[in-house]
């Protein structure tokens, strides 16, 4: 067993330093992400009772986020990548704070901890693309992904269930003097000294900025604008992923405890199953992968509106937990292997399509927020948990058949080349 580690830690050895360098503080930063998308909307659970206030904050991290990938692009021309990256991690506690300062949850306070939530994830994730990209090649990014979502999904077993624990705890016994929301503010210290840690591994990767500064576009490629449905599709599904096990849980399950020992449950065979696939599998593999994540994730809304019960939810999240990373492995290599060829025949800055990705994305996820907000306010909050989430999983397995579509022209294109 030792020598089998020993192996597999020489294996990632082998690997140049910036992308090993890049690995570890994603490591990190896969800490404070649990903490960030669970207990941010179970806190406004907690304080408010309001499913739309949850769906809110969301909608305002979404906005956030590709208005920071443009200002991001801007200033890549005039600030270390590195710099910029870790302004994004520091944020993500900045945005805790501003939210657990706040004297009463309303509407405008939420949204702007939101807009700040999504500066912070936009810094973060318009630099960790494009860095991703920069320092992996088609060949490699299966592996990359499978031991960057290998660490995302450990981290989901360790986070939730001991910050659960710690929450379901302090209301139990009384602690700091029976007010939950201090573990609340303890959950946000440790997110800092998190993000201050990661910020200081980020600077010893020696990662380059674009080389190119123009990164706005209006005309792209066909292969490009095919690559943009497939983001749309995406983002449609993100909308009520991120929320949905929340307000499941809270609603039909119980408090806090139950949900970080639910989301840990299935997640270590996940990540050990993730970790096998991206060693072992090709580039030829990534259809099948995201084929099985999206059936998945149709038979976990299927369960969850069949039964819509305690018993409905926890198959619901854990199909989730498998399919979530499954879809991200296979994802992230087809899009930036559609990057390398579109950005080869365009002659453009990589970040040019990153930073257009994150719209494709955006209008995905204003759709899958704003027929929650629709359905919870003029319908009823139950319609929106028990069928739409069903309406969405189907909508994004249409996501196959344009993934298909792709990754045969990307074969086309490369063999043309």
């Amino acid at each position: 067993m030792i020598r089998k580690l020993l192996n597999e830690f020489k294996h990632f050895s082998s690997y140049p330093k910036p992308m090993r360098v890049l690995l570890l503080t994603n490591l990190l930063y896969a800490l404070v992400l649990p903490i960030v998308e669970l207990f941010v909307g179970a806190y406004i659970m907690r304080n408010s009772s309001e499913l739309s206030l949850v769906v809110l904050f969301q909608l305002a991290v979404y906005t956030g986020i590709p208005i920071t990938f443009m200002i991001n692009g801007w200033l890549l021309s005039k600030v270390h990548i590195s710099k910029l990256y870790s302004l994004g991690m520091l944020l993500s506690g900045v945005s805790m704070t501003a939210m657990m300062s706040l004297e009463s949850l309303d509407r405008v306070g939420i949204f702007m901890a939101g807009l700040i939530m999504g500066l912070s994830y936009g810094f973060f994730w318009a630099n960790r693309d494009f860095l991703a990209f920069n320092t992996t090649k088609d060949e490699n990014r299966n592996y990359y992904y499978g031991i960057e979502t290998f660490f995302y999904t450990l981290t989901f077993i360790i986070i939730p269930f001991s910050a659960g624990i710690f929450i379901a705890a302090t209301d139990k016994h009384g602690w700091f003097g029976g007010n939950g929301n201090v573990a609340y503010y303890f959950l946000a210290g440790f997110v800092f000294v998190l993000t201050i840690i990661a910020s200081i591994l980020v600077h010893t990767g020696g990662f380059e900025n674009p080389t190119k500064n123009k990164f706005i576009f209006f005309r792209f490629h066909k292969l490009w604008r095919k690559m943009l449905v497939l983001a749309s599709l995406k983002g449609v599904a993100q909308g009520y992923i991120v929320t949905a096990p929340v307000m499941l849980i809270m609603k039909l399950v119980g408090e806090e405890g139950e949900l970080g020992i639910i989301q840990s449950i299935g997640a270590l065979l996940s990540a050990i199953l993730l970790y096998i696939l991206g060693r072992k599998a090709k580039p030829k593999h990534r259809l099948l992968i995201f084929g099985f994540g999206l059936s998945l994730f149709v038979l976990g809304a299927l369960f969850n509106s069949v039964f819509y019960t305690a018993f409905g939810v926890i198959l619901f999240v854990l199909c989730l937990i498998f399919a979530r990373p499954l879809l991200d492995i296979a994802y992230f290599p087809i899009q930036l292997k559609v990057i390398d060829i579109v950005s080869r025949i365009e002659n453009r800055n990589e970040f040019a399509y990153i930073f257009n990705h994150e719209f494709g994305l955006y209008v995905g996820r204003l759709f899958g927020c704003g027929l929650f907000i629709l359905l919870a306010n003029y319908i009823s909050d139950d319609i929106a948990l028990r069928y739409a989430l069903l309406v969405i999983a189907l909508i994004q397995f249409l996501s196959f058949f344009v993934a298909k579509d792709i990754v045969r022209d990307t074969v086309k294109l490369d063999a043309a080349d």
